[in-house]
């Protein structure tokens, strides 16, 4: 039997992030996926996590561990794949250690992944944004520290790991207000700062104080603010966003929420995708089969269901075409029927 513990440390702690380069939120989620399998196969087997074996991680366990997930824990087929393809890592990493794991290793990576659903995410209208960004108290430290993070979340779209992973250094007051984010995939961006949430930034670095660590935002301990962190704050002062806007409490509002409404509000403002693909930091291929793109395309069809009929009554159109479909230049043209032309 081979001992798990040395071969799961140097996956975690040499192969991660110096062979194959991961960033630190990649590393951390892969970290918490065997956090997860190694607790549950030591309750399974009734042993200690420091006496788990290699062979005793075969195909059958993460199959368990996999409905677990799904059935205990009620995680969405998303999560519970992000979950496999950790441990798919870890057995390629170990079939160039252990020879002997080759036969468990195939096993293991022929799991397939299961079909995910395109869920469509809410957005904010403005009026919800501003009732949201207007809780926080701005007499009180923590409030605002937290008007701060929920202006700097919306206004730049930012991912929570973005947003908490700020620092003092990237962050840029004079002579043009900005913040440099390392976003998902190592790609880099510059987002000017509006004046509202630039103001917002000034009043939390005047008492934000000397805490632990260079950090831009960080806890009521000092610490470095986390993600679950700033899913309290925002269901928080969603609460008392409510009072004020009712509509608010009949929407699920997660910090992906924010990042969502501004793409929103910057697809309707400029009509241009490629800008919100550069804003959010997303790639313009993606940003075209993204949520937004096809919120936007769900709204143009609805329109020309309620035009067209009546367009066809006097004109007899046919044929339409509209910018998510065929592009920002393409302008919207009727063509007349063959008969209107023979008259």
């Amino acid at each position: 039997m081979t001992p798990l513990g040395s071969h799961l440390t140097v996956f975690l702690r040499e192969y991660l992030p110096n062979q194959r380069e991961m960033s630190v939120q990649t590393s951390d989620t892969y970290a918490y996926a065997f956090q997860l399998l190694v607790c549950f196969a030591a309750e399974r087997l009734k042993v200690t996590p420091s006496e788990l074996s290699v062979e005793q991680l075969d195909a059958t366990l993460v199959l368990a561990f996999l409905e677990h997930l799904e059935k205990a824990r009620e995680n969405c087929a998303r999560t519970r794949n992000s979950r496999l393809a950790a441990i798919k890592t870890f057995f390629k990493f170990l079939e160039y250690r252990l020879p002997t794991c080759l036969e468990q290793a195939r096993r293991v990576r022929a799991i397939p992944v299961k079909k995910t659903d395109e869920v469509i995410v809410g957005y904010l209208n403005r009026e919800e944004i501003q009732a949201l960004l207007d809780a926080p108290d701005p007499s009180r430290r923590d409030g605002l520290r937290d008007r701060a993070m929920l202006h700097l979340a919306y206004a730049g779209g930012l991912r929570v790991s973005e947003l908490v992973g700020l620092n003092l250094a990237d962050l840029t007051l004079h002579p043009q207000p900005s913040i440099h984010v390392m976003g998902k995939g190592r790609r880099e961006r510059i987002l000017p700062l509006w004046k509202e949430t630039a103001s917002t930034i000034r009043d939390w670095l005047k008492v934000r104080g000397d805490p632990k660590g260079t950090a831009l935002f960080h806890n009521a301990r000092g610490d470095l603010m986390t993600r679950s962190g700033f899913k309290y704050i925002l269901s928080k002062h969603l609460r008392t966003a409510s009072a004020k806007q009712p509509s608010l409490g009949k929407k699920r509002v997660s910090p992906h929420t924010l990042r969502h409404a501004c793409a929103m509000h910057t697809l309707h403002a400029t009509g241009d995708i490629r800008k919100v693909a550069l804003w959010l930091g997303m790639q313009a291929s993606k940003a075209r089969k993204s949520t937004c793109a096809r919120i936007l395309l769900r709204s143009w069809r609805r329109w020309l269901r309620w035009f067209l009929p009546k367009f066809g009554e006097a004109n007899s159109a046919r044929r339409t075409s509209c910018w998510p479909c065929c592009g920002p230049n393409h302008s919207l043209r009727y063509a007349p029927s063959r008969a209107t032309k023979a008259g």
